[in-house]
């Protein structure tokens, strides 16, 4: 197991990742440890980087920016400069949210939030004058949220998938 954690530590992270809220003691009581030795738990933890922050999960529909859209990016050409540019980018551009280096076709995959297509068109338009040689891009845009974060999405539908 990776960092020296065990099945304790594993099942608050688990629970965590599906509500950050839960105190020490809710969390206690779930897997089974006392209160002083879950709270332990969750510094040590906190202190070993495992747990990197807490957040609210915020509906789409409260989003100022609740269009979503993934860019996927594909290299021409690496090097350091070109490296540098464009995580400097993606550090500084608050659209951004997520990136993720990846094999396959594609080298990295962008997930941005936008208020409108007219600031998606923006977005793509200064990563292209980046001068990185981006030799493939390919841009979607998300329709529906069915499962973020470990958690199902309200998405207006039923959960009765028998009837």
């Amino acid at each position: 197991m990776s960092q020296g954690l065990d099945d304790y530590d594993y099942k608050i992270l688990r629970h965590l990742q599906s509500n950050g809220r839960l105190s020490n003691q809710e969390l206690s009581e779930i897997i089974g440890l006392s209160t002083s030795q879950c709270s332990r738990r969750r510094i040590a933890l906190e202190q070993k980087g495992m747990i990197i922050g807490y957040f609210a999960q915020v509906h789409p529909q409260a989003e100022k920016q609740p269009i979503m859209g993934m860019i996927e990016i594909k290299l021409q050409h690496y090097s350091l400069e070109t490296l540098e540019k464009f995580l400097d980018f993606v550090k500084n551009e608050s659209m951004i949210r997520e990136v993720y280096k990846l094999t396959g076709s594609y080298d990295y995959v962008l997930k941005v939030t936008v208020e409108d297509l007219n600031q998606m068109s923006q977005l793509i338009n200064q990563l292209m004058s980046l001068n990185i040689s981006i030799g493939n891009f390919n841009t979607s845009i998300v329709l529906e949220r069915i499962k973020e974060n470990h958690q199902m999405m309200n998405t207006g539908k039923s959960n009765d998938t028998h009837g």
